[in-house]
């Protein structure tokens, strides 16, 4: 508790709102211990939502639960996130948790003591990404001990910056004994943060609260007990169970009675209008407001004098700059003068103070009704005021710039330069803000000849953050325009707009533009340097839409041109691409050839010389991978990912994090291949990319089938969600995604299902695939095909995987081929066949330190040694074989363990029917177990019905039980 500030949650009683206290009671409660990681507040403005949220954060602080509260406002949405900002400033400035971090953060967070943020550039902003994890890493930290709540308001209008890194929070929950509360308005919350959160209620680590209106007798007994029956019946009616407007009702309805009883002398109450709901006909509703609302606030404000009211909107303009020496400077007012008009407005509970020593109105609804009633020359007035104030502070750019793009219409060289150096302050943390700031310097910048150079440059940059922040196709088309109006002179700019928009043509999956524009532009006659780049990006499109062999003679050219120039990062990323294309088609030993040579050009050359060298950096970090040189391939993935995130290539991420997880799920590392695929999928839902989104879900899918037990949903849904995005698309990216569908469904016990997605992968020959892929998948579509009883399909595949292994020649997929051969073989009952078979996989595996594969051809060796009479043996591969999956994650094999465990080590293991179980499903198991209905489980574990009847039909089926006392007596024997 020490280390927050101290706050301004208000201590008045809650009204009604029983049932929602008690679920966050509970949360509170469990905090740490299965309770949700994130918590929606749902409902109108004025329902009740902010009242809610400041209840739950004073019952946690008096249970010594630090507490960090923020709020999105409507008109700073281009503030680079704004609400954590805001909720950042309750941190003690003399006691941080985590100074190391909260240093870091400040770069691009208000720190501690609220002081304002000064974005800086560097390695700290170079990857808004990075940043997401660092936020994750600090509230970690700061929940040690008792916990910490983290409670954000009016995320609806949260900034485009805050709305994902809230997506990542709600995807990714903050480990340990913290929560995240949001409150929004439904039909106002952007579509992302609407599927984000709904996401999470599906998967249960969102605990949604939809508000809806009081009850009467609640409403009037808490709200207005003291007004008569008939009246009170009245004005609940016209306010429509919402707080805010009864409030607003029962204060208009005292005021006027108070007017009639002075003019009258009459002690009877008067009805508060000729209307019932005391609103006047004609005012404008703002956002969800009932009808009449703004009327009954309007009325509020008719007391105040001219200077009060220009205060007032002074206030409302200025938002989060509104402290009061800002505040003064803006509206001119001499300091008694100031402090007349301030004391008279807190007396009219018109304004509150705020965190940070600023003064906030009551209400944010307040705020919108007096800033869209003030006239756009006087909000014109008083941001140009702002902004020399804050200026004169030494305010950085990014919070002057706000009130630049609203007072400055007109060629202003200073504005211009705040704007500019606002984009470069956001540029890597905030995309969308800084592309909103380069497009208000575009309007101002004169559209003339002489500035067109200029004009381009800008055009280019705020292109290339459009692209980085999801906006491809808007990106897209500024790309054009620049291509399109470049002159002789400015070639550099010309063709890093086409490679730019070739690249960007490809993240939207659109390869037959992209290679219609690269070719036109090789048409061109370009420098000999930028054919080499040209050339390179060309071949970038194999094998996504063209073949290798197809682009093998652009390759060649290319890596003429480059040695031709004595151009060796050319010429290496050259070799890169031939390493890729030619182990992507089979060619094992032109593959090895090409990498060594790139290996070799690219590990001598420093850092900065490989910034435009990062995606053949993970084309030949994948190029070895496919080839089983594992240690390679991770290294030149963590330089490729080291670059590209001091660069700001965030687009070329997931190309390297995938390299880098798919190593780790050969050598046994799941936990890690976890986390690369998850920041992976981060990177691609903030780019947009469908294509590249569903290359990486098809990723992520084959890391939860190979940590996860066996059957996780989890898997079979990224794969599922992969395919989907994938479309009618067919190309490497699409084989992959069918082919992690036909595997999630394998493990999680659908052979049929798993023949018509493989099968659909490669086509019935397989030739959709890269060969390296094919005995793999041979060995997948060999277990499926016994599944079925399909013998004959079995050991076709079987004997396809033996003639594509051989042709390669390489380890893993030789151990492939020898499984296959031995599934069938222990189905003809040939045990001894199967063990020498599977102990030559092992064999294999271990050489090439796929300790994935080694500890899974062991777990089958164990039983099959065993059966053809070598007991002690077979029970030593298994041991090894459960030692390597456990210590490695790999949930699949320890399933798969617990399957083949020899009879020799089975006396002391539990029932094993309950080892398949997820974390979840043992959790219903066991209250259920105890009695539960399904109604009551869902109360303790905050899930629907629905959803615990789901579980139970999963346990049920794994348990292989019918009824629950006899899962009850299995769970008893466990």
């Amino acid at each position: 508790m020490d280390d927050v500030a101290p706050h301004r949650d208000s201590g008045s009683p809650l009204v009604g709102r029983a049932a929602e206290s008690g679920l966050l009671d509970t949360v509170i409660e469990r905090l740490g211990r299965g309770a949700p990681a994130v918590v929606d507040i749902t409902g109108a403005a004025g329902i009740g939502k902010s009242r809610l949220m400041t209840e739950f954060a004073l019952r946690a602080r008096r249970r010594g639960i630090t507490v960090l509260r923020g709020r999105a406002a409507e008109y700073e949405r281009h503030l680079p996130f704004h609400p954590f900002a805001d909720a950042f400033a309750d941190l003690h400035p003399r006691r941080p948790h985590a100074p190391d971090l909260l240093d870091a953060l400040s770069r691009v967070l208000r720190g501690p003591g609220g002081e304002p943020s000064v974005p800086e550039r560097g390695p700290a902003t170079a990857d808004r990404f990075g940043l997401h994890r660092s936020v994750a890493a600090l509230l970690a930290r700061l929940g040690c001990g008792e916990g910490l709540v983290v409670a954000l308001d009016d995320v609806h209008w949260a900034d485009p910056a805050s709305l994902e890194l809230l997506d990542h929070l709600v995807r990714h929950p903050v480990p340990g004994p913290v929560v995240l509360v949001v409150a929004r308005r439904d039909r106002q919350t952007p579509t992302a943060l609407g599927a984000a959160l709904a996401r999470g209620a599906d998967t249960e680590a969102v605990l949604r609260i939809g508000l809806a209106p009081l009850g009467e007798r609640e409403c009037v007994e808490g709200l207005a007990p003291d007004l008569p029956p008939a009246r009170a019946a009245q004005l609940y009616a016209a306010g429509e169970g919402n707080p805010l407007y009864f409030l607003s009702l029962v204060q208009a309805h005292r005021e006027d009675t108070a007017r009639e009883r002075v003019a009258s002398g009459a002690s009877s109450p008067a009805p508060a209008s000729s209307d019932e709901s005391g609103a006047t006909g004609g005012t404008r509703a703002i956002g969800e407001l009932p009808d009449g609302l703004a009327a009954l606030l309007w009325d509020e404000l008719t007391p105040l004098t001219p200077d009060q009211h220009r205060t007032l909107e002074v206030i409302a303009v200025l938002g989060d700059h509104a402290v009061p020496s800002v505040v003064r400077g803006v509206t001119g007012r001499t300091g008694a003068e100031f402090d007349d008009d301030l004391g008279a407005l807190t007396g009219r509970d018109l304004v509150r103070p705020g965190p940070g020593g600023r003064t906030v109105l009551r209400h944010p609804v307040l705020r919108t009704l007096v800033h869209e009633s003030t006239a756009v020359r006087r909000r014109v007035e008083i941001h140009r005021a702002a902004a020399v104030e804050l200026a004169r502070r030494g305010a950085p750019p990014v919070e002057l710039a706000r009130h630049v793009e609203r007072s400055v219409t007109t060629w202003d060289p200073r504005a211009y330069a705040v704007l500019r150096e606002a984009a470069a302050q956001t540029e890597g943390s905030a995309p969308t803000s800084c592309a909103h700031w380069l497009g208000v310097a575009l309007r101002l910048l004169p559209d003339t000849e002489e500035r067109g150079p200029e004009r381009r440059d800008l055009m280019l940059r705020r292109a290339r953050a459009l692209g980085v922040a999801g906006g491809l196709r808007e990106s897209r088309d500024l790309l054009h325009q620049v291509i399109s109006t470049a002159g002789p002179g400015e070639s550099g700019v010309r063709t890093a707009a086409v490679l730019l928009c070739a690249s960007t043509e490809r993240h939207l999956g659109r390869y037959p533009e992209a290679i219609a524009l690269l070719r036109r532009e090789l048409r061109g006659r370009p420098s000999p340097s930028d054919r080499v780049a040209i050339g390179l990006e060309l071949s970038s499109s194999a094998p996504h839409n063209a073949s290798y062999p197809q682009m093998r003679d652009e390759v060649a050219r290319t890596l003429a041109d480059a040695r031709a120039l004595g151009d060796e990062r050319g010429e290496a990323g050259a070799l890169a691409v031939a390493a890729f294309g030619e182990a992507y088609e089979g060619d094992v030993a032109a593959a090895r050839a090409y990498a060594a040579q790139a290996a070799g050009l690219l590990d001598g050359l420093p850092d900065d010389d490989l910034t435009a060298l990062c995606e053949p950096l993970g084309r030949l970090g994948w190029a070895e991978a496919f080839l089983g040189r594992f240690v390679d391939a991770e290294r030149h993935a963590d330089r490729g990912l080291g670059i590209a995130r001091r660069s700001g290539q965030i687009y070329l991420l997931p190309l390297l994090l995938l390299c880098k997880a798919h190593v780790r799920i050969q050598t046994c590392r799941l936990d890690s291949a976890r986390e690369l695929a998850d920041e992976a999928e981060d990177i691609a839902r903030g780019i947009g990319s469908g294509e590249l989104l569903a290359f990486v879900l098809a990723n992520k899918a084959q890391v939860r089938v190979a940590s996860s037990a066996p059957g996780d949903a989890e898997a079979l849904a990224a794969a599922e969600e992969a395919v989907a995005a994938m479309g009618p698309s067919d190309n490497w990216r699409a084989s992959m995604a069918w082919c992690m569908l036909g595997y999630a469904a394998l493990t999680g016990g659908d052979p049929h299902r798993a023949l018509d997605a493989l099968l659909r992968a490669g086509g019935g020959d397989l030739r959709g695939l890269q060969p390296s892929m094919r005995p793999l998948l041979s060995e997948l579509l060999v277990t499926a095909a016994l599944f079925t009883g399909d013998v004959e399909s079995a050991s076709g595949w079987a004997e396809r995987a033996r003639r594509e292994a051989d042709a390669l020649g390489l380890p893993v997929q030789r151990a492939s081929a020898m499984r296959s051969a031995a599934q069938l073989a222990l189905h003809c009952g040939d045990a001894g066949r199967a063990a020498e078979l599977l102990t030559e996989a092992v064999a294999e595996c271990a050489r090439a330190g796929a300790v994935f594969w080694e500890a899974r051809s062991l777990l089958l060796a164990a039983p099959a040694t065993a059966a053809a009479g070598s007991g002690a043996r077979g029970a030593a591969m298994w041991r090894q074989g459960h030692r390597l999956a456990a210590a490695g994650g790999a949930g699949l094999l320890v399933g798969l363990a617990e399957t083949t465990r020899p009879p020799a080590l089975r006396e002391d293991s539990g029932p094993p029917r309950l080892t398949s179980l997820t974390a979840r499903e043992r959790e219903v198991a066991g209250l259920a177990a105890e009695g539960l209905t399904n109604q009551e489980i869902a109360t303790r574990l905050y899930l629907s019905p629905r959803t615990v009847e789901t579980h139970l039909s999963r346990v049920f089926r794994k348990a292989e039980v019918s009824t629950r006392a006899a899962l009850a007596a299995l769970m008893a024997r466990s």
